[in-house]
């Protein structure tokens, strides 16, 4: 079931509610269709203007994480720019990328990166639609400058409550001499930037004529939430989609299914990985499409789409 925060008790419990999403979209054969070897630049330089209803999305971040010279790193657990946790309890954690190691010249391409890209997403949406963007909380003036100069609205963020194993460690080297101190605090949260493009007229106008405007609630009596709890994916979903920055399903379906309010329109993913976005919008009966342009992330989309969509909610 998807989790939210009730409304009468924001501050102290985040239950679930009742809603499950079930429902297949399309057949399998739109799979080749759907997911797209691209270049993300590139397919949004030719993609007709107004033609999508909203972007959900994790772009790479840092950039340097996916050079092939760090995954090696990553898969012989040397590290990197990835941090490579240590085993608690005989579990294994996933390594997370370390965004504190980033140079003034890596977070200068991370600029440049959003401000081109921006641009490129106003063009495509249609007016109102919402871009769903992930990021953290050391990187993210670097995506919402960006948005922002190219025209689009900042309609807040979606706060994701996570624990994770970035942060909180002792100084490196001296834990020692100083048991006591942090060098950072751990995080607990991970924020996705929420922005719209400007809608035509008032937003009953713009829903009427594009689909798009605003957010679909979770229920007639509860609206969508800025305040999502999900923990990372699961042994099977990272089994069916070994990429290493999968999202979890549940989350991706509930920002899937609140960005198309009248549930039609099409999702785009520019950045899809294993193509859990993809899979999300599928689940609750709706249209997406995604771009990558790694021939190994793609060919990973094809075969977890069709299973990811299929895992039933918790």
């Amino acid at each position: 079931m998807a989790i939210q925060p009730e409304p009468d008790n924001f501050a102290d419990t985040l239950k679930p509610t009742d809603r499950t999403t079930d429902c297949l979209s399309g057949s399998e054969a739109d799979i080749d269709t759907d997911l797209v070897l691209a270049d993300a630049f590139d397919w949004l330089e030719m993609a007709e203007p107004s033609s999508i209803h909203a972007v959900v999305t994790d772009p790479p971040y840092g950039l340097v994480e996916y050079r092939s010279d760090q995954l090696h790193k990553r898969q012989t657990g040397n590290g990197g720019v990835w941090r490579i946790p240590p085993s608690f309890d005989g579990a294994r954690r996933s390594p997370v990328p370390r965004f504190t190691v980033l140079t003034p010249g890596d977070e200068e391409e991370l600029e440049r990166f959003f401000t081109r890209l921006a641009p490129l997403l106003m063009k495509a949406l249609v007016p109102g639609a919402h871009v769903f963007i992930a990021t953290n909380p050391l990187l993210s003036h670097h995506v919402y400058g960006p948005m922002m100069s190219s025209g689009f609205e900042k309609r807040g963020e979606i706060v994701r409550i996570v624990k994770t194993l970035r942060g909180g460690d002792r100084p490196k080297g001296a834990h020692e001499e100083f048991p006591d101190v942090s060098v950072m605090p751990r995080s607990g949260w991970e924020p996705w930037g929420l922005f719209r493009k400007p809608v035509e007229g008032r937003v009953q106008d713009n829903l009427r004529r594009w689909g798009v405007g605003g957010l679909r609630r979770i229920s007639e009596e509860q609206p969508f939430w800025d305040v999502i709890v999900c923990p990372p994916a699961g042994k099977v979903e990272r089994e069916i989609a070994p990429h290493p920055s999968l999202k979890p399903q549940r989350l991706m379906r509930q920002l899937t299914r609140a960005a198309l309010p009248m549930g039609t329109g099409t999702i785009l993913d520019p950045f899809m990985g294993s193509g859990s976005t993809v899979a999300a919008a599928r689940a609750a009966g709706l249209r997406a499409m995604g771009i990558e342009s790694s021939t190994e992330y793609h060919a990973m989309a094809k075969r977890a789409v069709p299973l990811l969509t299929q895992l039933k909610d918790d």
